[in-house]
Parts: C-alpha cells; sequence; structure tokens
C-alpha cells in the first residue's frame, strides 16, 4: 500500500489540539493544495475564511453549538460556496443578472467541499490534524453576519486545524458491498450489511476510548441514525437562509 493511500485510511477526527501555532507558509502550502482541487468548468466557486481572533472563533464556536475545539484549534477554516465572484466575474463582460438555479447552488457547494478535502488531507500530511463542523450552520446568518459575507456567499462547513492532542480510536466504516456496487444499484443484502456493521459499530462505541458514545456502551449505527433522523434536528431555517442571501434554488 503506497503512502497516500495509507495516510487517507488512517484519517481520524480531532477534537483536541495542541496549542502550537501554524506557521503562514505551511497554512498557504494548504490552501494551494486546496486550490489544485478539481472544480466545474473551472469556475472555483468557493471562498475560504481563516480566523486565528480568539474572540472571533469564541463566536464562531458558541454559533455551532458551543463546540470548544473551534477555540482550540489555531486555525478554524470556514468553507464558502461562492457565486459572488461569479457575479464580479462575469460582469466585467456584461452588467446582467447571473442566471441561476439548483445546479449553480449545487456547484459552489461541491466545488467548496472538494477544495475542502483536499486541503484536508495536505494538512493530514504535514502533520496536523482537523475536523469538519456542520455546526456552522446552526446559525448562518450570524456566520454570515461575524465573517460579512456579501450576498450570494453562504457557509457550507468549518474545518478545525492544528497539531493533534489526541489519538483517537479508527472509526469502522461500512462494509465494502454497502457503499460499491456494480453497474447498477444493489438493493440485495443491504439490509444484511447494515446489520453487520451494526455489530461491528457496537463494539466500537462500546470500547473507543473515553468509554460509549453518550454512556451508551449499547448504540450502534442504524440506531445512531434512527436517532438523528427522527429528533428534527436538520436545520430547517436553511432555505429560507439561502434565498436571503440572494440563491435560486429553482
Amino acid at each position: 500500500m503506497n503512502e497516500t493511500i495509507q495516510l487517507l485510511k488512517n484519517h481520524r477526527s480531532i477534537r483536541k489540539y495542541k496549542s502550537t501555532p501554524i506557521p503562514e507558509e505551511k497554512l498557504e502550502e494548504i490552501i494551494l493544495a486546496a486550490q489544485a482541487a478539481s472544480t466545474s468548468s473551472n469556475i472555483q466557486a468557493y471562498t475560504i475564511v481563516a480566523v486565528t481572533d480568539p474572540e472571533r472563533k469564541r463566536k464562531l464556536a458558541e454559533l455551532a453549538g458551543n463546540q470548544q475545539h473551534i477555540i482550540e484549534s489555531p486555525v478554524f477554516l470556514v468553507w464558502c460556496a461562492d457565486l459572488n465572484k461569479i457575479t464580479v466575474a462575469t460582469n466585467l463582460h456584461e452588467d446582467t443578472e447571473l442566471h441561476q438555479n439548483v445546479e449553480l447552488f449545487l456547484l459552489g457547494t461541491i466545488d467548496a467541499t472538494l477544495a475542502a478535502q483536499n486541503a484536508a488531507i495536505a494538512a493530514e500530511s504535514l502533520g496536523y490534524g482537523i475536523v469538519y463542523i456542520g455546526g456552522i450552520r446552526n446559525n448562518p446568518q450570524g456566520v454570515t453576519d461575524l465573517l460579512e459575507l456579501p450576498p450570494l456567499v453562504y457557509p457550507v462547513f468549518g474545518l478545525s486545524l492544528g497539531v493533534p492532542d489526541q489519538e483517537p480510536d479508527l472509526r469502522p466504516r461500512l462494509p465494502l458491498t454497502a457503499v460499491y456496487h456494480k453497474e447498477v444499484y444493489k438493493k440485495e443484502g443491504l439490509k444484511e450489511d447494515i446489520e453487520a456493521y451494526d455489530e461491528i459499530t457496537r463494539g466500537y462505541y462500546a470500547a473507543r476510548k473515553g468509554g460509549g458514545k453518550g454512556g451508551d456502551q449499547a448504540t450502534k449505527w442504524s440506531l445512531e441514525m434512527q436517532k438523528r433522523f427522527s429528533s428534527g434536528r436538520l436545520r430547517g431555517h436553511l432555505h429560507d437562509f439561502l434565498t436571503g442571501q440572494g440563491f435560486r434554488l429553482k
């Protein structure tokens, strides 16, 4: 197995960081690696906001659900889908309103995601740890105001970045047959794959460093999914926020 594949398979989310600062030249290397990611038609419809100011990180942590690792990480990167720069670019030639639909919204979101994953791999190759923060969408308007994001820009997620101060266990993934289908979607055997994965995750949650998840050592993947998607925690506010930012989701 080559070093790159081994690095990818050893990924862990890091939620405790040392106070060691990240040199600007290292951070720029990581961002340049992000820029090398694939982008649809070279639109590069994303922007990265690096936050190091302790007070701004504290406010972001509060907006994202009081996640302490945002404060502890020396750098917090906010990845934004950005159609504002596309508007500026097209208006260099013709002062017209940007023609939008769901596809264009998705292009910005996907571009930001692809770039972020490049950055994550680059950071880990340099010995840093990362964790994605979807909680940045808990209060996207607050984040937008704090970071002074213009219309047609929205925060997709955050990324804590720093020198790890923990070594968590590897989280097991679904069986290959549950995610890799040949030619067509294979429905047969999926239930059995999930049941087998449940047994693996039951053992993982019970034995992992720090004890069982939420104190419940009988939990398993399918139960975690049931809890998550039946609780109403699906950020129903996002549609109104996005349309308020100027995105047309039609």
